[in-house]
């Protein structure tokens, strides 16, 4: 049984590739998803977002291409290719594409949580 789906195994790749960045949409493939963490990789076209939202876990983002703007409260952080931030859980955060970009979300949930993760 695989816990991690819709990668090669066994085989060298990279992340960035596995997601394209299509004109006027954000584009996600979940690799793991279970009740301890979910990874997904993101491609957001330039102007693209995903709405205020919570989770009931921590997030982390790492860019693997482009730059996107990631706002938690009412902090604003751009993250460049090659840099992570974590968002804590229980706390409002959105993302918006600064430009066309690519990113892995890591989220590690509490022991107990809804499937989705997000409130």
């Amino acid at each position: 049984m695989a816990y991690i789906k819709n990668l090669p195994h066994k085989d060298i790749f990279r992340l960035a590739d596995q997601v394209a960045v299509q004109n006027g949409q954000v584009v996600s493939k979940t690799v793991a998803q279970n009740n301890a963490v979910s990874l997904t990789i993101f491609a957001f076209d330039k102007g693209e977002e995903i709405s205020t939202h919570e989770s009931k876990g921590d997030a982390m983002v790492t860019v693997l291409e482009g730059k996107g703007r990631f706002t938690v409260e009412e902090d604003v952080f751009i993250l460049n290719e090659g840099e992570s931030l974590i968002m804590p859980a229980g706390k409002p955060h959105s993302v918006h594409g600064e430009e066309a970009f690519k990113m892995l979300l890591t989220v590690v949930f509490p022991r107990e949580r809804n499937v989705t993760g997000i409130e």
